[in-house]
């Protein structure tokens, strides 16, 4: 029976006072991995850089200096305009004040005609100040107005209030903001911020600012790097392939620029302004260069902008290999046979752009896809056809790659073509043989594994319909699974037998490359999740280890929100009431009134038609997709929890945790 300490309060003292009200930098410094990398201070300074450089995309700014410190500080400094430094007219205090010190606060909100940053890589507005929250120190001047006025906070809060005088003459025609910054320790792993990523990150804004002169000074050693480049994203990619392979492209690059102009600003739905740049090169050895951006943001893992670049690829250059009749018989192009070989740098314009979390390393903007396909396919199209001859070498390298693939494929299949079990009546199986590509999604009721099988895409994905709840697997015995319905179907649809962690098990069987967990977004689909993953876990450890489990992310809800400014009638969709709030309060600052957008929420997926779960769920391009794996775990520990939570004979135990964590869990009533 667990026991309390005389000094805590009863977990049945829940009253008013037992309600924690975070105000203004609170939450950050709370739960800072929320908002930024805690590995080191490198992404809260990236954020005064993005600053930076978002007044250099918007042409109000030539020169972007970041200094090393030798107090360990950092400086960046622009030539921008400067942060308004007038009261605000609703809040009554400094505009620089609220910048820094107020969540969801700052000029990006502002999306109508002439806003102050149009297309800029802040979403959320916690950027900042969220630098601010984790600095012990930090201080701004900022040159506007012919005078030079300076400010400066610690831990957040101001201790030296904002303070003007009149420039000498000779910088009295200066503009811009320097912001100093001395990152607080205890918020981060390591107080090092590594000198090649933030080299890796200036230099890639020189890239994408074309004229802008990007310096890095370091008052330690005396050294100081600068980088401009007038034919930014060209240059790159030719200095990034040189060092990756000693081969050169196998064509001349394929480069392109289209924004969305004035005269037709709501073409195909699409903002003025929204657009992309990109630069592809085919190589036929080496390894490939591939780096993403959004409003200069740099996007690592991708996102919905590279989905629609390899879609317009694909589509240009299947349509010119079926023009001139180069495809041999019986073989069938895939995206990523063109993509398999292809380096590019793509630099995307995207008015509203929703990431995947503060730190942005996934574009998720579903428009995306169609905003830049729909630019790329056309221009490849004319480009190969008015370069023939390039564009047959380029078809012979892609069909090798695809004849490549259909090799690899038919070798698995011989593998696994003797004595395979009859497959479960109840699977919707995939037509597909790639193994790496095919995808199983074990869904929750019948009614949404309808909707699953008409909106899947039937040649890679599979459908594993589950009725009811799946037994509890932690206590059975592995040669008891079988007796229960569910798991012989998985375990046969899937073709790898229950094991256990250490067991030696032939993977080679395995039909499916990914396996998805697709529940409703509520208490119970939650607790389907668990009880799946329990039997993963338990019985079949080596999906895990390897990256094949995923659990599917379905929205919670729709929202339509009316046209405003350049952007046209939306249906948005989150995940949850957090992104619900995030999306509602976008919508305000935007202009919308209240009630003027309608919320629908999914009691189910049986709720979703097919093209709705499709477009949020099931796309590869647009869905979230939550993957799970072991990550540095201590085995004693996780099973004695798994035991806790999941144990038939734990009651009492699971009473206690539930007591002594209930308060940082919420109730789905």
């Amino acid at each position: 029976m667990a026991t309390k300490k005389p000094s805590s309060p009863s977990p049945s003292d829940y009253s008013e006072s037992s309600i924690k009200v975070l105000k203004g930098l609170e939450p950050v410094k709370q739960r800072p991995g929320m908002y930024t990398r805690t590995e080191n201070p490198l992404h809260i300074i990236q954020e005064v850089i993005d600053n930076a450089s978002d007044e250099a995309l918007g042409g109000y700014c030539k020169h972007i200096v970041v200094t090393q410190n030798t107090d360990g500080s950092i400086s960046v400094e622009d030539d921008g305009r400067g942060i308004p430094i007038g009261l605000h007219p609703e809040e009554k205090i400094p505009t620089v004040e609220i910048v820094f010190t107020r969540l969801h606060a700052g000029g990006k909100f502002d999306k109508q005609a002439g806003g102050a940053y149009a297309f800029s890589g802040g979403l959320h507005g916690v950027g900042v100040s969220v630098t601010n929250a984790l600095a012990t120190r930090l201080e701004i001047t900022v040159w506007r107005e012919g005078g030079i006025h300076t400010l400066a906070f610690a831990d957040g809060e101001v201790i030296e209030a904002l303070q003007s005088a009149k420039a000498p003459r000779d910088i009295s025609k200066k503009t811009g903001t320097r912001v100093t910054v001395w990152p607080d320790p205890k918020y981060f792993d390591s107080a090092v911020i590594p000198p090649l990523d933030l080299q890796r990150s200036l230099h890639s804004k020189a890239v994408l600012l074309p004229g802008v002169k990007v310096t890095l000074q370091n008052q330690k050693t005396g050294d100081s790097q600068t980088w401009q480049y007038e034919q930014g994203l060209r240059d790159y990619l030719n200095e990034s392939l040189a060092k990756a392979s000693d081969q050169g492209a196998l064509i001349p690059l394929f480069e392109g620029a289209q924004y969305m102009g004035s005269g037709n600003s709501n073409a195909e739905g699409f903002a003025e302004g929204e657009g992309a740049a990109w630069v592809v090169a085919w190589t036929q050895e080496g390894a490939t260069v591939r780096e993403s951006y959004v409003n200069l943001i740099p996007t690592f893992n991708g996102g919905t902008h590279e989905s629609g670049l390899r879609e317009g690829l694909f589509g240009a250059i299947k349509s010119f290999i079926e023009m001139h009749a180069l495809l041999p018989k019986g073989i069938k192009l895939l995206p990523e046979d063109v993509f398999a070989r292809a380096s590019f740098v793509l630099s995307a314009k995207v008015l509203d752009p929703q990431f995947q979390g503060q730190i942005k390393e996934r574009l998720n903007s579903r428009d995306a896809v169609r905003l830049v396909s729909t630019i790329v396919k056309p221009a490849l199209d004319l480009w190969l056809n008015q370069h023939i001859n390039d564009g047959k070498k380029l078809a012979e390298l892609i069909i090798k790659q695809a004849q490549s693939r259909l090799r690899s494929a038919q070798k698995v299949e011989k593998k696994k073509s003797s004595g395979v079990a009859v497959l479960p009546g109840k699977l919707t199986d995939c037509e597909s043989s790639d193994i790496g590509r095919n995808e199983l999604f074990l869904v929750e009721g019948d009614s949404a594994g309808g909707s699953a099988k008409m909106g899947r895409n039937k040649e890679f994905q599979a459908i594993l319909p589950l009725r009811g709840k799946v037994l509890n697997s932690w206590e059975t015995e592995r040669d008891r699974l079988f007796a229960n319905n569910e798991i012989h179907d998985i375990s046969v649809a899937i073709g790898i037998d229950p094991h256990g962690e250490h067991d030696t098990v032939d993977l080679s069987n395995l039909r499916y490359g990914k396996i998805c967990i697709l529940s409703d977004a509520d208490v119970d689909g939650s607790h389907i999740q668990v009880l799946l993953l329990t039997l993963f876990f338990k019985h079949f450890p080596q999906l895990i280890k390897h990256g094949h489990i995923c659990i599917a992310r379905p929205p919670l809800y729709r929202v339509d929100a009316p046209a405003r400014g350049k952007k046209p009638i939306q249906k948005m969709y989150a995940l949850d009431d957090d992104e619900l709030a995030v999306i509602e309060d976008k919508l305000r600052k935007e202009g919308v009134k209240n009630g003027a957008w309608s919320i629908s929420r999914f009691k189910g997926l049986g709720e979703m038609n097919a093209e709705q779960l499709w477009e949020t769920t099931m796309n590869p391009d647009t869905r979230r997709l939550l993957p799970i794996n072991l990550g540095d775990y201590d085995q004693q520990f996780s099973e004695q929890r798994f035991n806790m939570l999941m144990g038939k004979t734990e009651a009492a135990a699971r009473r206690a945790w539930m007591e002594e964590n209930g308060n940082v869990t919420e109730a789905d009533i």
